[in-house]
Parts: C-alpha cells; structure tokens; sequence
C-alpha cells in the first residue's frame, strides 16, 4: 500500500522553486514581442469567430501569452510576493485593454456580423466553466513546477479558452450587444480568477518559500478578499448552472411530450418550437382544421410531462402561412372558408401524391446526394379550393433538414423541382 501512495509523490520530479519563479516571472511582462503576439493571437481569434473555425480558434488560444500574467497574480499571492503580484496584476490590466480594443477593432470593421455557434457559446458562462478554470489552472501549475512537463501547457491553454472570451466581448461591443459583452467578459473574468486561485493552492500544496513576510491583521484581510471575489464570481455561475439544467430538463419534457402526443389524423406537424424561458411549447400544423376539443385534449395532456402551467400554441399550418404572405393569405383564407371543399381539396392531393409514390421517393434520393443534411421530405401537389374561380395548382415541398439551406440553396431546390417533375409553381418550405 505504502509503495501505492508513493506513486502519487511530487517530490523527485518537482522543478526548483527558483526556476519556477523565473519561467512564471518571464511571462508575466507584456510589451515588445509579448504584446505584438498577443495582438496577434486576438486577430486569429476573432478571425475563427467570425467564420466560425473551431481548428483557428484553437490555434489563437495555443498562440495566446494571456496565462502569464494570470499565473503571476496567483503565485504572487501565493508567497506573499506583493512586487510580483503588482506587476501581474498591472501587465493583466494592459494585456486585456489591449485585446479588447484590438477585437472591437477588428468586428467594427469586418463585413461578416452574424454570430455564429463558436461566438453564441462564449455568452452563458456557468459553474462548469469554473471547474474548467480550475482544474486546468492546477494541471497548468503543477506541469511548471515539474520537470516533466509534456504537452499540459498546451492543453491548458485550449481548456481554459482565455482568448475567444475576450474576442466574444469585442464582437459585443462592436455590435452594441452589451448581452454578448456582459457574458462573453464573465466568463474572462471565471477563467481569471480560478486560474490565478489554482495557481495560489498548488504554491501552497508544493510548499513554494514565502518571499515576504506580513502581520496576522494583513494577511487576514488579504484572505478575506481572496476568498470574497472568488465567492462573488462564483455565485452567478452557480445561478447559471441551475438555469441551464432546468432548460435542459424542460427541452426534454417538450420533446417527449411533442413526440409522444403531437399528432392528429390528417396533419402535418409542419414545425415546433420550445421557448423552455418562456415555459412555451408552439406547434405549427399542415392539413384538415383541428377542432377546439382536440386542442383541449391536447393541452390536458401536458400534466403528464410534469409540463403543468405550460403554454401550448399551436397553429393551423395553412393560417400560419397565410399570415406572412400577401397572396397565401387570401387564398388560405377562402380555402378555411370552407372546410368542406379543404378537405375534398387535401383528398385529391394524397390520392394524387400516392400516384407519383416511386417519383417522390427517387426525387427525395437525388436531392439527398446534392444536400445530404436533408432528413426528411413531404412532396405533394396541392389545387387550392376557391368559391369564384379556379386557381392554379401547385408542388408543396416540405423538407426537413439537420442546420440550415442558405436562401441560394432553397431557390436552386425550388428551380431544379420545377425542372424535374415539370411542375410551373413549386412553394418550398424548410424546417431545421
């Protein structure tokens, strides 16, 4: 047992504290080829946010020196170094105006201002990010305290993600999305602090010689501030950890009970929508008119999802067009009119669809091969019913697709349909 326990010592392979102290103290200052890196590593960052690379944004973080003062403020309080501790703390300060301006910079002038997936998930810093912080802060120390470093820097760097916070916060300036700045800066500020506290346990842990010695009062207060930003960093995230699982937990309800309960003889359920914020659950439907009684049913099977108190909308799928388009809106109009003449209309159609069957089913194959996220599709003529005079039939197209078709793609679908089952009028519509 006792040779077991020897397996987890730090004593043989523990670095000199003097070497230690140089390599931290070294990557502590910013100016000349520190800060032109830095500049640097902010470009190629936000460079990967605004094209949405997660291979550059890498590279960034593993460019990026911003672990060098950090490290020097959590060894400076660590051994009571306090000439240490200020120099970190004042090459931070510069380091971090500098990124900050140089980001601003650089998405005031891009052309490119849609935020991606990469920039959206700098914005929701929680209590995960924190043990994030922290557990990479304390592997970052120890591998500088140890003579077998290997390839933990690194992986540190990319860990912790310093840089593309601090670009996060740019892009929200320079867009005057002070949501995106406040959150992306948060989480900057959660890597910092535990960080610098991984660096100040691990000092404490290895037993590093305290360079300067204080009164009991002195060191108290400096204590009690140490352990007061910390709890005050932590506290929000905490917040945010549980508002997440409880999202994440009211998503899952939504999608069983929308699984499970959606559907209706007859209908399409043409999209959904789960606002887990808004406790809202809104369905869009295609086909016959579903009755107010079966809506009801519906919204009373919600209690069984422990859904309780949760807003159910849903939405005729033909009305929900017609709602945002001119010439859908009258024709879906006339045709909820008479529901009669609807439903003879949708008859037809199914009857027609079963028709072309085998067409169908080749079309849905050859637009798989040119768009692969394509998962599903329904292709079916429709002749709109009117009480004055007929109107020309024409191809609905419902495709579900896994991310997203460009407005490009849909037309170039919308046109190769209209070629292919020599159709003159083909009305595309595209659920994610």
């Amino acid at each position: 047992m006792e040779h077991f326990f020897k397996k987890f010592s730090l004593t043989n392979e523990k670095e000199s504290f003097d070497t230690v102290y140089s390599n931290i103290e070294a990557g502590v200052v910013f100016r000349g080829t520190n800060l032109w890196i830095l500049i640097f590593a902010i470009f190629v960052a936000s460079l990967g946010l605004n094209v949405n690379s997660t291979a550059v944004i890498i590279g960034a973080m593993l460019i990026s020196p911003l672990m060098g003062p950090i490290m020097g403020m959590g060894l400076g309080l660590g051994i009571n170094d306090i000439s240490l501790l200020r120099k970190a703390a004042y090459n931070f300060g510069v380091a971090t105006l500098v990124a900050l301006a140089t980001s601003t910079l650089f998405f005031l002038i891009s052309p490119i201002n849609d935020a991606h997936s990469e920039i959206l998930a700098r914005t929701s810093p929680n209590v995960y990010d924190v043990l994030i912080a922290l557990f990479g802060g304390l592997a970052g120390t120890l591998a500088t305290s140890s003579r077998q470093k290997g390839n933990v820097i690194p992986g540190v760097a990319i860990a912790t993600a310093l840089m593309p916070p601090l670009c996060t916060a740019g892009y929200g300036l320079a867009t005057f999305q002070f949501s995106f700045f406040f959150g992306a800066f948060y989480l900057f500020v959660i890597n910092t602090v535990f960080i610098a506290l991984a660096t100040l346990i691990m000092s404490r842990i290895l037993k590093f010689p305290i360079k300067g010695f204080d009164t009991n009062e002195n060191n108290t207060k400096r204590s009690l501030a140490i352990w007061l930003i910390t709890l005050l960093t932590l506290l929000p995230s905490i917040y945010f950890a549980f508002t997440m699982v409880k999202n994440e937990n009211f998503n899952k309800k939504a999608r069983s009970f929308i699984a499970k309960e959606a559907s209706f003889e007859n209908d399409y359920l043409l999209s959904s929508d789960v606002d887990a914020e808004g406790r809202k659950i809104s369905l869009v439907y295609g086909g016959r008119e579903i009755r107010p009684s079966e809506i009801d049913s519906l919204r009373a099977r919600l209690v069984y999802y422990q859904l309780e108190g949760v807003e159910l909308e849903v939405k005729q799928g033909f009305a929900y067009l017609a709602s945002r388009a001119g010439s859908e809106r009258e024709m879906v109009g006339k045709a909820l009119d008479d529901q009669s003449k609807l439903v003879d209309s949708l008859q037809k159609s199914v009857q027609h669809l079963e028709g072309r069957a085998s067409d169908a089913s080749q079309v849905f194959r050859e637009l798989k091969t040119q768009y692969p996220q394509l998962t599903d599709a329904i292709i079916q003529s429709v002749q709109p019913v009117s009480d004055s005079a007929a109107r020309p039939g024409f191809l609905l197209a419902v495709l579900t697709v896994k991310g997203k078709l460009t407005p490009q793609e849909q037309n170039k679908i919308s046109a190769w349909l209209k070629v292919r089952l020599h159709e003159e009028q083909v009305k595309l519509l595209v659920i994610p």
